[in-house]
């Protein structure tokens, strides 16, 4: 999990086991530590240092799925379409900061040691007050591979709107000549210093909800795969 506020403080948790609120283990060290990343078991133990208990994540289902998928342990990914784990939000207040965060259960039966997107600055979030921010989901190596959420941010300081920045964006990744795009999913959700918004995503039922002038809307975003 990762969080960025309106001044560029941020704060990072890679790694972390028996803790449920890692965003907010990610707050702590962006607010009470000189670093912006920790990891493995130096933030498990700075997160009960900062009074959070410890905790078995493991459920009964999830351990009969991951014993199942033992018997062929494919490491491939999986599209996950329309079964997303990852939360990102960004939010922006009367005075128009703003700030974000990103958290996520990570990719399910990866390799020993496998990072995602969700907990990188400038890939799984990005806020930059003066312009706008993003936050993406979906296969983590692919938005790494263009620095995604900073991608977004830039392209509206470029002029483009949420909306365009976010198309922008998916385009670097299903444009690759080597592209293999059919095979996961990608999606970003943008607000710029407007108040606008934007998401788009590589394939459909990417869903964002915005509450704004005291509504809450449940949006699905536009995608590119409509083939």
């Amino acid at each position: 999990a990762c969080i960025m506020d309106k001044y560029g403080n941020c704060g990072s948790v890679v790694y972390l086991e028996n803790v449920v609120h890692a965003v907010s283990v990610a707050r702590k060290v962006m607010e009470d530590t000189p670093h912006v990343m920790l990891a493995g078991k130096g933030v498990e133990q700075f997160a009960y240092k900062m009074g959070f208990p410890k905790e078995n994540l493991l459920t009964e289902a999830s351990k009969k799925a991951w014993e199942a998928w033992k018997v062929k342990s494919e490491y491939k990914p999986i599209i996950n379409i329309e079964n997303h784990d990852t939360i990102g939000m960004l939010a922006m207040d009367k005075n128009g900061d703003i700030s974000g965060a990103c958290t996520t259960s990570g990719l399910a039966y990866k390799m020993a040691g496998r990072v995602g997107d969700s907990p990188i600055i400038g890939v799984g979030l990005y806020v930059d007050n003066a312009i706008g921010a993003a936050v993406a989901t979906g296969l983590g190596e692919e938005v790494m591979k263009t620095v995604g959420s900073f991608l977004v941010v830039e392209l509206m300081r470029q002029g483009k709107t949420p909306q365009e920045a976010c198309e922008e964006a998916i385009s670097r990744i299903v444009n690759k000549p080597n592209s293999n795009f059919k095979n996961f999913q990608v999606g970003y959700i943008a607000i710029n210093k407007q108040g606008e918004t934007g998401s788009y995503a590589i394939h459909q039922w990417f869903s964002m909800t915005k509450f704004q002038d005291g509504k809450n809307e449940n949006l699905q975003a536009d995608y590119f795969n409509k083939g």
